[in-house]
C-alpha cells in the first residue's frame, strides 16, 4: 500500500508537555485479530502503513471538528510510541533503545471518505487526515509504562464502554512495527507510531463525548463538534 508522504518535518521530543504537533504519525493499521475479523479483513502478513500529516494533531483543550462533507466519523484509541532519537534500518531486538516514551492517540477516520476513496481504487489520505485527526495525551515517560506488551486500552462514548482490550491482542508487537517501518522511512526523533486499535471501533455525532484511557496511567477526553 502507498505511503502518504504529504509531510515530513522533523520534530524534537516534548519530554514536558505534549506530543509535538510538529511529530508524524506513522500508523500500523490492522494490528488486531479481532479487528480485522470485525471488519472482514484477512489477517495481514506484514504491517499495513500510512501516515497522517502533523497538522492532524490536537490535544485536551480541543475539540474533534467533522470533516465538511463526512456522514460518518469513526473513533479508534491506539498506544502511540514516541521515537526518541533518529532510527533507520533497526532491528527487532534494538527497538526498546529507540523508544523515548508514550502518548495516548484517537485514530479519527471519515468513513464515507475512506470506503469512496476504496472502492474506486484512490488514496484515501483525506479520510485519515483532515484536521483534528489525530488527538493525543500529554508524553508518557518510557519508565511509566513497564510492559507495553500488555497494557490495556479502553474507549467510552458519553459513558459508555466502547472499546477494550489489551496490546498483548496485536498481530505484530512494536519491535516488529519500528523495525518494519525503519527499514523503508528513516524515523526522527518525536515521530509517532501508532500500533493499532482493537474491535469496537465505531461512529460519533456533534455533540458526543469521547473518552479514553490507558490503563490506570493516561485518561483523555474530548468533545466531537461540526465544522
Amino acid at each position: 500500500m502507498p505511503v502518504n508522504r504529504s509531510v515530513k518535518s522533523r520534530a524534537k521530543l516534548q519530554v514536558t508537555n505534549q506530543v509535538s504537533s510538529a511529530s508524524r504519525a506513522q500508523l500500523n493499521l490492522i494490528n488486531k485479530v479481532a479487528l480485522a475479523a470485525e471488519q472482514g479483513n484477512p489477517i495481514p502478513e506484514k504491517p499495513i502503513v500510512f501516515m497522517k500529516p502533523t497538522t492532524s494533531y490536537i490535544t485536551e483543550g480541543q475539540s474533534i471538528k467533522i470533516p465538511l462533507g463526512c456522514k460518518t466519523l469513526f473513533f479508534e484509541v491506539e498506544l502511540g510510541v514516541i521515537i526518541g532519537r533518529r532510527c533507520s534500518k533497526v532491528q527487532e531486538q534494538e527497538v526498546d533503545d529507540y523508544i523515548g516514551g508514550y502518548c495516548l492517540v484517537l485514530d479519527m477516520t471519515a468513513q464515507d471518505f475512506q470506503r469512496g476513496a476504496k472502492a474506486k481504487g484512490h488514496p484515501w489520505c483525506l479520510s485519515k487526515g483532515f484536521d483534528t485527526a489525530c488527538p493525543v495525551s500529554d508524553f508518557i515517560p518510557k519508565e511509566k509504562v513497564k510492559n507495553y506488551s500488555d497494557i490495556e486500552l479502553w474507549l467510552k462514548v458519553n459513558g459508555l464502554i466502547k472499546q477494550k482490550s489489551s496490546t498483548s491482542d496485536m498481530i505484530f508487537s512494536f519491535p516488529q512495527v519500528i523495525s518494519y517501518i525503519s527499514s523503508y522511512i528513516t524515523l526522527e526523533e518525536g515521530d509517532v507510531i501508532i500500533t493499532g486499535s482493537p474491535a469496537g471501533a465505531g461512529p460519533v455525532e456533534p455533540g458526543e463525548i469521547i473518552e479514553a484511557g490507558l490503563a490506570d496511567i493516561m485518561n483523555i477526553k474530548f468533545p466531537v463538534i461540526a465544522q
